[in-house]
């Protein structure tokens, strides 16, 4: 009924966006864009003063707005119920709390497919939102 789709907004996410609209349309299932932020840390926040570090911050979330709109656009575009949602935190502990909160029944996500060394190094956002998530995650793979 309801998926929960990440994306980053790079081009690797490019081919779980379009998985994550073909599945709410096929499903009629409504489709949740969300993309997590990562507000300026606290080193950053005490070199400004409170206002500018929420200006920085709501300059953040205005930016998300703005680039997660033409993803929702393109859902409905294809008959799909859709809404955006900007997540404040480290995207691989957001992306699983708002499918909680959500009560998303999938969660579709992009992965570059590092494997090996550079994986290990580099992490994998999706990996750790599969540990975590309480539904199935789809990760789909970077072309």
């Amino acid at each position: 009924h309801r998926i929960l789709l990440a994306t980053d907004f790079t081009e690797a996410s490019n081919p779980a966006v379009e998985k994550g609209l073909e599945l709410a349309k096929d499903n009629q299932a409504e489709l949740v864009v969300a993309y997590a932020y990562e507000p300026p840390n606290s080193s950053q926040a005490a070199a400004v003063s409170p206002s500018a570090y929420d200006e920085w911050n709501e300059n953040l979330r205005a930016r998300a707005k703005t680039k997660i709109q033409p993803i929702v656009e393109e859902a409905r575009s294809r008959g799909v119920i859709a809404r955006a949602l900007v997540l404040t935190g480290e995207p691989e502990l957001a992306i699983p709390e708002a499918a909680r909160n959500e009560s998303a029944d999938l969660i579709v996500v992009g992965t570059h497919g590092h494997t090996g060394v550079s994986r290990f190094f580099l992490g994998s956002v999706a990996a750790r939102v599969i540990s975590t998530a309480p539904c199935p995650v789809l990760a789909v793979r970077a072309a």
